[in-house]
């Protein structure tokens, strides 16, 4: 929890963001993540000044329990001073222990933010979903959060000002804006009337805008000029040198497979699985993990 201390901002842990989306994909399947379509409502994870304080969280933290699909579960939420924002004692369940910071007691509104990163910890426990590393770890929780609906109060806990600032998660608020933009863009879901933080909104925009270019890379139809050209010098190399083409900085790579046709292996825009398609012109892909069907222009 960064409070009134830097803020790290852009895009340094992009590759973890989807890592972690592929692998939610792998370990809940398309049909499950297809039922996530709905975000964590405002009004659901709502907390006034004049809310119980341990009412209301354990009321919150129901809510996301429910969203999550984790009807067995059963949260117990505390508070004490502590230098993180809060934590989960992982035990065999079904009860869970959460730990929120003391500083909570008076920053209500995010009493959600903390417990929707929370409970995915417990989520992700019992699906048996980790990465190595705290880091990695924890930027598969931020990740999965959001994606699976509820990690735009995470973002909407951003908060940042010449005197002061607060952020919750691991991710910086453009990669939560990132995640929250994939999701929108899968489930066709606007999230930007729920922001009251100003600079939230912001991270969300430019999250977006840098999701959207993820639909935009060759060999993808939607790919731009200059993208376009540079991939037909690389397919030029490839097929006159009858090697890997391995030039830095594109997602794509080509491959000469002995005798048979060359062929270009590139990330699935929407849940970043590689797909390989023989080089021939336009060609329709069909990801195999998330379903989305692709335009080529091999």
């Amino acid at each position: 929890m960064a409070d009134g201390g830097p803020v790290e901002h852009g895009f340094p842990h992009l590759e973890t963001v989807r890592a972690a989306i592929t692998a939610l994909y792998r370990r809940l399947s398309y049909e499950r993540v297809r039922t996530f379509a709905t975000s964590v409502a405002p009004v659901d994870v709502a907390f006034c000044d004049s809310d119980d304080l341990h009412l209301g969280a354990q009321r919150v933290a129901r809510e996301l329990v429910r969203h999550y699909g984790l009807p067995d579960a059963r949260l117990i939420v505390s508070f004490r001073e502590m230098t993180h924002a809060a934590n989960v004692e992982l035990t065999a369940g079904p009860e869970y222990f959460v730990e929120l910071n003391d500083r909570f007691r008076t920053h209500r509104r995010d009493i959600g933010a903390a417990l929707a990163h929370e409970v995915m910890h417990v989520c992700l426990h019992r699906l048996d979903l980790s990465f190595p590393g705290t880091r990695d770890n924890e930027i598969l929780t931020d990740t999965a959060a959001t994606y699976l609906g509820a990690g735009w109060l995470l973002l909407d806990a951003f908060r940042e000002d010449g005197a002061s600032s607060q952020k919750l998660g691991y991710l910086t608020p453009e990669e939560f804006g990132y995640v929250l933009g994939k999701r929108a863009l899968v489930f066709g879901e606007d999230p930007s009337t729920w922001f009251t933080s100003a600079q939230g909104y912001e991270a969300y925009v430019k999250g977006l805008a840098r999701a959207r270019e993820d639909g935009r890379q060759p060999p993808l139809t939607a790919a731009g000029w200059a993208g376009r050209r540079r991939y037909a010098r690389e397919r030029r190399y490839a097929q006159e040198h009858g090697t890997v083409s391995g030039a830095a900085g594109v997602p794509y790579s080509f491959t000469a497979g002995g005798s048979g046709p060359l062929r270009v292996s590139f990330p699935c825009p929407t849940c970043h699985q590689r797909i390989r398609v023989p080089v021939r012109g336009r060609v329709r892909a069909r990801c195999g993990l998330c379903r989305t069907v692709l335009e080529c222009d091999t």
